[in-house]
């Protein structure tokens, strides 16, 4: 398999010509019947040998972890961030495969925060005291965020793999969070604050996702792929906090203007991933329309169907909205300003070049 990130990599070395490649990629469009950008492309897997180095790298990063583990707490976290560096250099840099550099870029991330949690938590007490204060928690935990972000940024230098700026975007919205939690103290027993911390930092990363979404609009580069993981990681901070505020998560049953406020929001979420051509908002939310509807078939009778009913209801519109998907775009696209529309994916399939005559 071969994403277009391949494809553009093969024109700028001059194995393909531009016309080359144009050709094909119209090609495969017609052959499916969308544009390429209308597929949300990213390289997941190249063969079977990913997920076979993939499932032998996971081991031996457990191995080295528990080693360390053995030792001291924070050189579980360091022998692991080590090791996925070193694996990275011949399965990312050399063989670039899609899966393992996945799986290394988050073992990397996650052993440098796991680095100086294990070391906060063996040596915290002698530090800070036993009891360690909201104000300096928050600065502390907000400066081990942001020396992970730190670490993620040589690893995107070294090694670009897309994924690696959603981890440190991550990284940088968690120190975001804690460094305002550490100003106006955590609210002990009210998750209010927080929430609508993450739903902005989450509008932050969507903000950033559509940065680099712009910089690419016939999604053929990498950039596109960094932009899929920052979609990916933006969806759940916005819509997890926004249904949380509306109660959604509170309780086993919300009322009916609660309901339906939620499937507003969903139809809501659905329009803006048309208009970006990005899916990550509907499968974030998927999981707080489907228990409206079900609450709302509750609440008018369907007792023994409102599952059953919810699923179907949901489920034919994703797969008709699937089936439409371009022709429900062009209609979101086409009521846009168009200096707006202008910084979106394309909506009609480029046309195959005609071969001289």
């Amino acid at each position: 398999m071969y994403s277009e990130s391949d494809l553009q990599t093969a024109v700028d070395a001059h194995v393909l010509s531009p016309e080359a490649a144009a050709a094909f990629r119209s090609h495969i469009a017609s052959l499916r019947s969308a544009p390429g950008a209308d597929e949300e492309s990213f390289r997941l897997i190249t063969g079977f040998n990913d997920i076979f180095v993939s499932i032998a790298a996971v081991i031996l990063l457990v191995a080295v972890a528990w080693i360390g583990e053995s030792i001291h707490t924070a050189l579980a976290g360091a022998f692991v961030a080590a090791s996925a560096w070193l694996l990275a250099e011949y399965f990312t840099r050399k063989r670039r495969m899609a899966l393992p550099s996945i799986v290394l870029v988050l073992a990397f991330s996650g052993g440098v925060l796991a680095t100086m949690l294990g070391f906060l938590f063996e040596h915290g007490e002698a530090i800070f005291g036993p009891r360690l204060g909201e104000t300096t928690g928050a600065l502390t935990f907000g400066g081990i965020a942001l020396l992970t972000a730190g670490a993620t940024w040589f690893h995107w230098k070294r090694f670009m793999v897309p994924i690696t700026v959603a981890a440190g975007t991550a990284a940088l919205a968690a120190t975001s969070v804690a460094l305002v939690l550490s100003i106006t103290g955590v609210p002990q027993g009210s998750p209010t604050l927080p929430m609508i911390l993450v739903l902005i930092a989450g509008l932050g990363v969507f903000a950033l996702a559509m940065w680099w979404d712009r910089s690419d609009r016939a999604r053929q580069t990498r950039r596109s792929d960094v932009a899929f993981w920052l979609h990916l990681l933006a969806a759940p901070m916005i819509a997890h906090p926004i249904f949380h505020l509306l109660g959604v998560t509170e309780g086993d049953n919300i009322s009916s203007a609660a309901a339906v406020l939620v499937v507003g929001i969903y139809i809501l979420f659905g329009l803006i991933a048309l208009a970006i051509d990005r899916r990550a908002l509907l499968v974030s939310a998927l999981a707080y329309v489907l228990f409206a509807l079900t609450q709302l078939f509750n609440q008018f009778g369907a007792v023994e169907l409102n599952v059953a009913l919810t699923a179907f209801v949901i489920g034919s519109a994703l797969l008709l909205l699937s089936a439409f998907w371009q022709n429900a775009r062009a209609a979101v696209v086409g009521l846009l300003p168009e200096n707006l529309a202008s910084q979106l994916p394309a909506t009609v399939r480029p046309v195959s070049p005609q071969p001289a005559s």
